[in-house]
């Protein structure tokens, strides 16, 4: 195996805990936004809902003042009525006491109706005030977990960032370790892992054949095969390539011809 490889390998499960490490404070980030915002939504629902009660008290307090003013009218007319000389002045106040009790009433039935959407926003703000403080509870129990787990995260990227650091200086001391560096970092811009295993004649990351040629070099891991002195790549996408025999599933033995006969003797003889 060339040289540089193993720490490659080593250099690439870095990287890919640094991946992880990131991702997952990304998605602890993610998640206490989205608590946030079902917090921010439970609480402007429940403030709707509030406005809208307080809209309806509003409206039947202008009703009632509506009702006691109409009543009034009401009342003088009645006294007008007694007072009245002429079946004109009768017959005009009749008109308005008719009038003043058709508003009296309609507005006794808008109140009533008031009353009722009163009664069910009053339900809903129950319902949505309990809403808000799940949300809120749910909000800060995110909130400290993403602290917490996001503490956790950095502290294992500083360490293994650390880590990382000394082994590449470690591959950078070695007689090819810059020109292994330069290779392993294009590679990982471009494909994201640098590094793949072959297993089972394939390209573990691409999962393309390798051709048998390339797959003889690639498990020839002798110090003195010049195949073990140069990094080796998938032909396909790139990626470095390397080969563990602890990995990769052992090859089927294919049948002797002496088992084969004795299969058929006995063929032979159940027919007899």
């Amino acid at each position: 195996m060339h040289p540089d490889l193993t720490r490659l390998i080593d250099l690439q499960a870095f990287d890919d805990e640094l991946r992880r490490e990131h991702d997952h404070i990304t998605a602890l980030a993610k998640s206490l936004g989205a608590a946030e915002s079902r917090a921010k939504a439970a609480d402007s629902h429940l403030a709707q809902l509030r406005e809208s009660i307080a809209k309806e008290e509003a409206l039947r307090r202008r009703e009632e003042s509506d009702i006691a003013d109409l009543r009034q009218k009401l009342e003088r007319a009645q006294k007008k009525v007694d007072l009245a000389t002429t079946t004109a002045q009768v017959t005009a106040l009749e008109h308005e006491i008719a009038f003043l009790k058709s508003e009296i009433s309609r507005l006794e039935d808008q109140e009533l109706e008031s009353m009722e959407r009163s009664e069910t926003l009053e339900a809903q703000q129950a319902t949505a005030k309990q809403s808000a403080e799940d949300a809120a509870a749910t909000f800060e129990r995110e909130r400290t977990r993403t602290t917490e787990e996001t503490a956790a995260a950095r502290a294992s990227i500083a360490s293994v960032e650390a880590r990382r650091t000394a082994l590449r200086g470690e591959i950078a001391q070695s007689p090819t370790g810059d020109n292994s560096l330069s290779t392993y970092d294009r590679i990982a811009r471009s494909k994201g892992h640098a590094v793949a295993q072959a297993l089972e004649h394939k390209c573990s990351a691409c999962q393309m054949m390798v051709r048998p040629q390339r797959w003889n070099d690639l498990i020839d891991n002798t110090a003195e095969s010049p195949a073990s002195q140069t990094l080796m790549t998938c032909e396909n996408c790139g990626r470095l390539l390397y080969y563990d025999p602890a990995r990769d599933a052992p090859q089927r033995k294919p049948a002797t011809s002496d088992h084969t006969e004795s299969i058929a003797a006995q063929i032979v003889r159940s027919s007899i």
